[in-house]
């Protein structure tokens, strides 16, 4: 019978865009199992209503916890934004969510403008609203809702013309007015990197919340004593209720992963 701190981190998102998250937990937590639930099939979370986003954070949050994880990493920047404080306070299990990286952004401009490409439902909440009127008044900052590019990346056109067209249409009008930061607010942007930085150049730094997620994520285990510390091969199985085939070409180099369909 496996003990609490042997049971997996349990991750969900809208889609498949969270496994950039998942990617970060696993370099710098290799000895945890985990469980990614991917709700591709309600992608994108970013244009429902905030009720919405509630019911469904519920039925993914749920479904973790009857797979028994330990903790509950809320992949998606719009239903952190919108529920994780609903789920904080309904759910005795920890929660990590997932904020653009705005503060760092702010804090390291040099031209005193910064741009956020997020979705509609992240830039349209409460918590977001919280996080940007907390910044220095003299910070500029461009918010983008990047529409249309979760549904590109569900359906595995990153590299897509269409996807080239919208990125510049979103990015340009930034640059133009001398962002030096462009801030990610969805986790699946992070996937448009290389695409970025083709229109970007060097000049402007890309921040996405990855990274930082991932270190909460330990922090958050060390406190509680949650840690996996058993020599056993950790397990990474991937629910998704839409077609596998994206995901199974993002996991392609992680061997000790295994994908289910699920019919949620």
């Amino acid at each position: 019978m496996k003990t609490i701190t042997q049971q997996p981190i349990g991750i969900f998102d809208s889609g498949i865009g969270g496994t950039s998250i998942w990617k970060e937990i696993y370099q710098l937590l290799p000895q945890e199992h985990t469980i990614y639930l991917s709700d591709s099939k309600n992608a994108p979370y970013g244009q429902k209503s905030t009720q919405e986003i509630i019911d469904l954070s519920i039925k993914n949050t749920q479904f973790l916890i009857d797979k028994g994880a330990k903790i509950i990493v809320v992949a998606c920047n719009t239903a952190t934004t919108n529920a994780i404080q609903y789920l904080r306070s309904n759910y005795k299990i920890p929660f990590i969510g997932i904020e653009p990286a705005i503060k760092p952004a702010s804090l390291n401009t040099q031209t005193g403008t910064i741009g956020i490409l997020a979705t509609k439902g992240t830039l349209n909440s409460a918590l977001f609203e919280k996080t940007t009127s907390s910044l220095n008044d003299e910070i500029n900052i461009i918010e983008q809702v990047g529409e249309g590019l979760v549904e590109l990346i569900e359906n595995g056109k990153i590299y897509s013309d269409e996807m080239t067209f919208l990125l510049k249409k979103y990015i340009t009008p930034m640059l133009d007015k001398k962002c030096d930061y462009i801030v990610l607010g969805c986790t699946h942007y992070p996937y448009l990197l290389p695409q970025i930085h083709k229109i970007t150049g060097k000049k402007v730094k890309i921040i996405d919340s990855g990274e930082a997620v991932a270190k909460q994520v330990k922090n958050i285990l060390t406190q509680q004593n949650l840690l996996n510390l058993s020599n056993e091969i950790p397990s990474n199985i991937f629910y998704i209720n839409k077609d596998k085939s994206v995901l199974e070409v993002m996991l392609k180099n992680y061997k000790n992963s295994k994908i289910s369909f699920l019919d949620f």
